[in-house]
C-alpha cells in the first residue's frame, strides 16, 4: 500500500496529476449522487457563447467598417477547442479523458526515466506530456463524437443574445472593438462588442445588445438608459 501511495504522489508530477484526477473523480461522483444522473449539458460555469474570439482586448482598434460581408477568423483558443471536438463531446468528458491519459503517461515516464532525482524540476515533464496528449485528443475524441451522436447529444443550446443586458469590460468608441460580460442564468458569457452608433461606452457601464454582425462574431451594444444615467 505504501508503494502505491509513493507511486501516485512521488515525484511531484505524479502528485499533481493524481490530485487533478481526484478532482475529476469527485466531480463525477457528485454528478451521480447529488444530481439527476450525469448531466452533460452543464459542463462549465463560464462559456464563450457562440463567439469565436471572446477575449478581445480593449486596445484593439478597428479601422474598417464592420458589415456582414467581412469574415473574421476564429481565435487560436477557439481553434484549439475545435481541434479536440469540444461542442461535439461534452467539455468535462474531454477534460477527464485528457487528465486520465496525462496521469498514466506521467506515472510511466517518471518511473522509467527516474525523474525523482530531479526534485521539483521534474514537474517540467508535464509540459511536453500535456502537448502530446492534446494532439492525441484529436483522434482519441473521434470515437467519443460518434458515441455522443448516437446518444443524441447536440451540444449546448444556442443562446439568443439580442436584448441581453451586460457589463462593459473595456471602453469602446467609434469602431473600436471591446468586450462585455453577460450573465445568463448561472453562466457567464464574454462577447466581442462594438458601439451601436459609435458613441463612447466606458468600462463598467451597463449595456444592452442591439444587433449582431457577421454571423454573431461581433455584437452591437448601446448604453442602457436607467434612472441613474438618464
Amino acid at each position: 500500500m505504501q508503494e502505491i501511495f509513493n507511486l501516485l504522489f512521488h515525484p511531484l508530477p505524479n502528485g499533481i496529476m493524481t490530485i487533478l484526477m481526484g478532482f475529476s473523480l469527485f466531480y463525477w461522483i457528485f454528478q451521480l449522487l447529488l444530481g439527476d444522473g450525469v448531466d452533460f449539458d452543464t459542463d462549465a460555469d463560464i462559456h464563450l457563447g457562440d463567439v469565436p474570439d471572446a477575449d478581445a482586448s480593449s486596445d484593439i482598434d478597428a479601422d474598417k467598417d464592420f458589415d456582414t460581408d467581412i469574415h473574421h477568423e476564429p481565435s487560436f483558443f477557439s481553434k484549439c477547442l475545435e481541434f479536440i471536438n469540444v461542442g461535439k463531446v461534452p467539455l468535462m468528458v474531454l477534460v477527464t479523458v485528457f487528465k486520465f491519459i496525462s496521469w498514466v503517461i506521467t506515472i510511466i515516464t517518471t518511473t522509467i526515466f527516474g525523474l525523482a532525482t530531479l526534485g521539483n524540476w521534474s514537474v517540467l515533464i508535464l509540459i511536453p506530456i500535456f502537448l502530446i496528449v492534446f494532439i492525441l485528443m484529436h483522434w482519441i475524441s473521434k470515437p467519443l463524437v460518434k458515441m455522443f451522436i448516437q446518444l443524441g447529444y447536440k451540444g449546448e443550446e444556442k443562446i439568443d443574445f439580442l436584448g441581453r443586458v451586460g457589463t462593459m469590460k473595456s471602453t469602446i468608441e467609434n469602431d473600436k472593438i471591446g468586450s462585455a460580460e453577460f450573465i445568463i442564468g448561472e453562466d457567464i458569457y464574454t462577447l466581442n462588442i462594438i458601439s451601436d452608433d459609435g458613441s463612447k461606452v466606458s468600462f463598467g457601464e451597463t449595456v444592452v445588445i442591439t444587433d449582431c454582425i457577421d454571423t454573431k462574431y461581433f455584437y452591437k451594444v448601446k448604453k442602457q438608459i436607467t434612472l441613474y444615467n438618464f
